[in-house]
């Protein structure tokens, strides 16, 4: 009974130290990855990957992510440059490949005008509806005039 008590205490304090602890920090650590043979192909690795988004973080850039598919793409971006693709060439293959979405700039065109003019669309309708709303509003608040027939009545009232 009290070994038992024992296994189950101490498999509760290991899954709580791998849960708390980073993964970092129970795993060997990485080593660092060799820079290309051309400094220059890996500038321009760099540039490109700060335009795309990874594609499983979605809010960081290929460039900054540590996710084992940005590794992949960056790795692919790597080899497109290898063969002589210009910056634009690699672009529209990944677009080609993924959609508009790896870009943190899409391109201005028929498929992407909500993502660039949707939010200023959104705050013109809002401010439409809170115009006609506040002249709504405007008009509820504003006394009307008493006619003749209903001053004498409230007249009648107020003696009454």
């Amino acid at each position: 009974m009290k070994s038992a008590l024992v296994n189950t205490l101490l498999a509760v304090c290991v899954a709580v130290l791998t849960w708390a602890a980073p993964s970092s920090a129970l795993s060997a650590g990485r080593e660092a990855l060799p820079m290309a043979e051309d400094p220059k192909l890996e500038a321009r690795l760099v540039d490109i990957s700060q335009e795309l988004r990874c594609l499983v973080c979605q809010n960081e850039s290929l460039a900054s992510s540590h996710a084992e598919l940005a590794d992949d793409l960056r790795n692919e971006v790597r080899e497109l440059l290898r063969t002589g693709k210009s910056d634009q060439e690699v672009k529209d293959f990944l677009v080609a490949r993924y959609g508009d979405f790896v870009l943190y700039r899409p391109e201005v065109k028929p498929l992407t005008w909500v993502l660039w003019f949707g939010p200023f669309l959104l705050l013109l309708v809002a401010a439409v509806f809170l115009g006609v709303y506040l002249r709504q509003r405007r008009a509820l608040a504003l006394p009307t005039a008493l006619s003749d027939e209903a001053r004498e009545r409230a007249k009648q009232l107020l003696k009454g």
